[in-house]
């Protein structure tokens, strides 16, 4: 625990002006999350780790913490603790939510694979209308994306590439490839989302 304090410590006194870029990531400032991003999801990501021990399961809810973060800027309130601070009551709180979460979600992830092959097998006129309709939302989503966000969606989702070879295959930082899938991803949750609310 004192190591990490220390880590805390070193980090807000060398890098960026923290809190200056979550003002700026409340006014909308897509490259104030990249730069956020960059310079603190090492540590983030280190404790989620730790709650969490699954690497995979840790990259999932970083993503998450930073979707929070995104949508949560304008709540940030200075006087109440500095800015790495709230970022990692954010990270520990989704982390252990996801801890206690986790039993659930894969009896949940077998139902629905049940369900979804007995529908595959049983679909309707009506559903596969559903299913192209909901396509097409896709593809209206994905067009506001950046030209290099879609690039990289359209790789990892039609050709099944993951970011490794997306990397490789664009010439790319792992890492910049990572934060362009974490922001577009953010991106397509907001726009989804009036369609998912709607549907529910």
């Amino acid at each position: 625990m004192i190591g990490s304090s220390h880590n805390l410590a070193e980090a807000q006194a060398s890098g960026p002006d923290f809190a200056a870029l979550i003002r700026q990531i409340a006014a909308g400032d897509q490259q104030a999350i990249t730069t956020l991003y960059d310079g603190t999801s090492k540590l983030v990501f280190g404790l989620v780790l730790r709650i969490l021990g699954d690497r995979s399961v840790a990259e999932e809810v970083l993503f998450d913490v930073y979707t929070q973060v995104w949508r949560q800027a304008a709540r940030y309130d200075p006087a109440r603790g500095g800015p790495l601070g709230w970022i990692t009551t954010i990270a520990r709180s989704r982390a252990i939510d996801r801890l206690r979460s986790d039993k659930p979600l894969q009896q949940e992830d077998e139902l629905s694979a049940t369900t979804a092959s007995r529908e595959t097998s049983a679909s309707s006129p009506e559903t596969n209308a559903a299913l192209a309709e909901m396509r097409e939302i896709v593809r209206a989503a994905l067009a506001h994306l950046s030209a290099e966000q879609r690039e990289i969606i359209e790789l990892a989702y039609y050709s099944g590439m993951t970011q490794t070879e997306i990397a490789a295959h664009l010439s790319l930082p792992l890492g910049t490839v990572k934060t362009r899938t974490r922001l577009a991803m953010m991106k397509l949750r907001d726009s989804l989302k009036p369609v998912m609310e709607k549907s529910l």
